[in-house]
């Protein structure tokens, strides 16, 4: 999930609507325990108060690529800090944007984003301080992974000479402008298993979390080339979709038994894109009329992983205001709830704050009270464990003080995650 491409795509994927220092670390404990209510009515209980913190193209952290190990160590600290400030209670950080790394790995090369060279040790370990730095404030750190996403751009000799993409380039297929691997080879999704999980055997992480990039988003007149694998390993299914599905379903399930098998107090959690299925195409599927559909687009069947229980938690990118008539978020709430009731997967609500006083978005979003009245409303829905915010330039920034109306009405006391 870079976050700056996904963001830009959520939002002409509803305009394209019929008619978005140091390894290992003893977990501390969380604050005191919190409550939550709305209307007037508050229940104790422990709920999800989280940011998302984007590397991704420098999205959040670090502000721009090249600065000391002192200056990055020194905002990232300030991003956990304003996490606290805002009485949240998990930081999900990306430490694995494009096929790279925040930490050591023997798997990938160092970010990018770090220093500005792929490759090129930045003389710390952002993601062994983020976890020791985070647990030292009772914050949980959700490790932020993209599992297929290589590069954002198309040339394979602007990566390192060192990178699995050179090494493997039957790995790799462009698309869209981009660089990605293969869903569709049993190697790939070995290989993007072994680099994710070196993170979870070398911190103690709370979560390994994945965004909604599984297969890539559509883009018009292109077509993702996965011809050879499917004509090597596609036997069986009754179209190429199915085959897809069935690749992305058992990354996920491969996914959980690995990191139960590695470390099994770590949670597995996955922020898709907020519509698995318009009622139009499926019944079962949300009174919505998107323009992508996870299960038919991103070939992600987003909802059998939670109904299955493969997942701890899913974390729906809700990103439209209550009353869009294309996605509404009082309408999807309720959907995902349902679709949560039983399973045991927490469900968190992924939260907009990025559009909040942004000129470009409808007038709702120019309300602070818009997020506001999100939390009021999913709190009527008792599967509806937390909310997660994107993301953390403007929990810091608050544009319009949609933030701080957040913590005013909801977020009065601490409150721990839930396990």
């Amino acid at each position: 999930m870079g976050r700056v491409s996904r963001r830009a795509f959520a939002v002409a994927a509803v305009a394209t609507l019929s008619g978005l220092t140091m390894a290992g670390d003893a977990l501390a404990a969380p604050g005191a325990e919190g409550a939550a209510g709305a209307a007037g009515r508050h229940r104790a209980k422990r709920a999800m108060r989280g940011m998302w913190l984007a590397t991704v193209a420098n999205r959040d952290w670090p502000s721009r690529p090249g600065l000391t190990a002192a200056e990055q160590r020194a905002e990232l600290l300030a991003h956990l800090d304003t996490a606290v400030r805002r009485r949240l209670n998990a930081v999900v950080f990306q430490v694995r944007p494009t096929a790279d790394a925040l930490w050591p790995s023997p798997y990938e090369p160092w970010s990018q984003y770090l220093t500005g060279v792929q490759g090129q040790d930045p003389g710390w370990d952002p993601l062994g301080t983020a976890v020791r730095e985070a647990h030292a404030r009772g914050l949980e750190l959700h490790a932020w992974f993209n599992p297929y996403r290589i590069a954002n751009h198309t040339d394979p000799t602007r990566l390192v000479a060192s990178h699995p993409a050179r090494l493997h380039p039957d790995w790799v297929v462009p698309y869209g402008g981009k660089l990605y691997y293969n869903p569709g080879l049993p190697e790939v999704r070995a290989f993007v298993q072994d680099a994710m999980l070196d993170a979870v055997r070398t911190y103690r992480i709370d979560a390994v979390h994945w965004d909604d990039y599984f297969y890539p988003y559509p883009v018009a007149g292109q077509v993702f080339d996965d011809d050879a694998a499917y004509a090597a390993h596609g036997d069986g299914f009754p179209d190429r979709a199915a085959w897809r599905r069935y690749n992305i379903d058992r990354l996920v399930l491969e996914t959980a038994a690995r990191i139960k098998k590695v470390r099994p107090s770590v949670r597995f959690g996955i922020s898709p894109f907020g519509v698995w299925r318009n009622a139009a195409t499926d019944p079962l599927g949300s009174d919505t009329r998107a323009g992508v559909q996870t299960y038919d687009d991103l070939h992600a069947d987003t909802r059998k992983w939670v109904r299955e229980g493969w997942i701890d938690y899913i974390c729906p990118q809700a990103y439209w205001n209550i009353g869009f008539a294309a996605a509404d978020y009082a309408k999807l709430v309720p959907w995902w709830a349902k679709v949560a009731e039983g399973t045991g997967v927490r469900l968190y609500v992924g939260e907009a704050l990025y559009k909040a006083g942004d000129p470009a978005q409808p007038a709702a979003w120019q309300d602070p009270a818009e997020l506001s009245r999100h939390l009021t409303f999913a709190a009527d829905f008792p599967q509806v464990r937390g909310h997660v915010f994107f993301s953390a330039k403007e929990v810091g920034v608050d544009r319009i003080g949609a933030m701080a109306r957040v913590v005013a009405d909801h977020y009065g006391k601490p409150a721990k995650p839930p396990r």
